[in-house]
């Protein structure tokens, strides 16, 4: 099963955007992504009509935040993405009349559903402040590949 990174690209852009002095076109972020600008016009066009991006058409627009990274959490950001599955394993359903597959599915799906539950409770309380602060200290300890301690 392919892997889904919606999530992890969104927030790598919009911590980009934060720190960009102009609005990122979707040809800047597509380039950004190694991917097409029609796929981050769709992606982009959910965190806009969640309130966390603008769009401005026309020279000099592109995509700004529409609110401070403090305030948007994981969550929103998980949310405005379509709310992909977070994890690749399910119950199977071949045959449901199985008791031993009913024993399975229903041990799997609680656990499930209670992994991701703490999964969400997390995403609620990291903003993207947080990741922005935790890329500042890393790019600070940051020693460029080849240099000595």
């Amino acid at each position: 099963m392919r892997q889904d990174s919606r999530l992890s690209r969104m927030l790598h852009v919009l911590i980009h955007m934060a720190a960009a002095e102009k609005p990122l076109t979707s040809d800047a972020i597509a380039m950004m992504l190694n991917t097409n600008p029609v796929v981050v016009r769709r992606t982009m066009g959910g965190l806009r009509d969640a309130g966390y991006v603008r769009s401005e058409k026309g020279h000099g627009g592109g995509w700004t935040l529409a609110r401070p990274l403090s305030g948007i959490s994981l969550l929103d950001v998980y949310r405005a993405v379509g709310e992909p599955d977070v994890f690749a394993i399910g119950s199977a359903s071949d045959r449901p009349e199985c008791l031993v597959e009913q024993a399975v599915t229903a041990a799997v799906d609680d656990a499930l559903r209670d992994a991701e539950a703490l999964l969400l409770r997390r995403f609620k309380e990291v903003s993207l402040a947080d990741l922005a602060a935790d890329f500042g200290r890393r790019l600070q300890g940051h020693r460029p590949c080849g240099t000595a301690d």
